[in-house]
């Protein structure tokens, strides 16, 4: 068994992982970890979760500075559920000792130091880890994840729209003119468990957020190889993203071409469902799938495709285990298949 902790284990995506990696086959779930003046420290993960009452009474560790630099050789898996500051300032405590670390916040995600400062609002001081960090898109990059000691976990939004659109993009199919443009939902979960006016479920109705200046814009572009037009909104649900897509193709591309391009990247990828039917929020929620669903007016030459996943588990803390699954040698899909209850 390999000896797994996680660091913010309070919040929502943390403690999903939590229960995915206390039932995995390989995967020890040894301890947990919150920062030291958070409110949960000393209390147990059931405590917080009442649904993992008897599973999950795992105490929630305050990391002090000492915890802090042993976690590289403590353990051998280490996930950080942290904000970006965070894991950009502990990271080099963390990496090149006996630990992989998977970082599911934003902090090595964007390799461009300029543009990470413009969308995060504040340097990136670890330029060799920023380097060396590999982008934990586990369904593209599984042969990077594999040799990985860094991996930075994809955000939700990325998640949904990358899957969606790198498949045209690899098979050439694209109009290299006409930026793709992703208008995604997602529920309030994604602002974190933190309470806020703006997110509190009785505030939020439909409304885009971040217009033209949303930091996964970025990140969308830089790992799909093109600019993009990316909206988020806020919807008033409180788990899952549906992202639809707007791109154009090049003259002479038709619907078998499409099709080719999706079944050739996914066609035996287990966690990547591509419908006969317009997906839904309520079909992915709970789960680590992908579903994909896609209509081409061929006399225009637009394409209009939808990505539906549930923002905790595919767009955050699944996919953060898919890509460990990938670095410890095991089956990607190993221990993603059960749907939470």
């Amino acid at each position: 068994m390999i000896k797994t902790a996680i660091v913010g284990a309070s919040g929502y995506a943390g403690a999903e992982l939590a229960a995915m990696l206390a039932r995995h086959p390989e995967f020890e779930l040894s301890t947990l970890y919150v920062s030291a003046g958070s409110q949960d420290a000393n209390k147990s993960l059931s405590e917080l979760y009442g649904r993992y009452a008897g599973l999950l009474d795992y105490p929630l560790i305050p990391l002090d500075e000492q915890q802090l630099s042993e976690l590289g050789h403590k353990f051998e898996l280490v996930f950080l559920a942290t904000p970006h500051e965070a894991s950009h300032d502990w990271m080099p405590q963390l990496v090149g000792k006996q630990a992989v670390v998977m970082d599911l916040s934003g902090a090595f995600r964007i390799k461009d130091q300029a543009v990470f400062a413009r969308y995060y609002g504040f340097e990136h001081h670890q330029p060799g880890l920023l380097k060396t960090a590999v982008y934990g898109l586990a369904d593209w990059n599984m042969a990077q994840i594999r040799e990985a000691d860094l991996v930075a976990v994809p955000g939700c939004y990325p998640t949904a729209s990358l899957t969606a659109l790198k498949p045209l993009h690899e098979a050439d199919l694209l109009d290299g003119a006409q930026w793709p443009v992703i208008n995604a939902v997602s529920g309030v979960s994604g602002a974190g468990r933190k309470a806020a006016l703006n997110s509190s479920f009785c505030e939020v109705s439909l409304q885009a957020y971040g217009v033209l200046g949303h930091r996964h814009q970025p990140e969308i572009a830089s790992h799909l190889g093109r600019e993009v037009i990316f909206t988020p909104h806020l919807g008033n649900f409180k788990r899952g993203i549906l992202a639809t897509i707007t791109c154009k193709m090049k003259d002479g591309v038709r619907l078998q071409d499409v099709q080719a391009a999706y079944e050739q990247a996914y066609a035996h990828n287990p966690l990547i469902r591509l419908r006969k039917s317009w997906p839904k929020i309520d079909e992915v929620a709970g789960t680590n799938f992908v579903d994909l669903y896609w209509k081409l007016d061929e006399t225009s030459g637009h394409l209009v495709v939808t990505s539906a996943i549930d923002n905790l588990l595919k767009g955050a803390a699944g996919q953060a285990l898919q890509c460990a699954n990938l670095r410890f040698g095991f089956s990607a899909a190993l221990g993603l298949m059960e749907e939470r209850q």
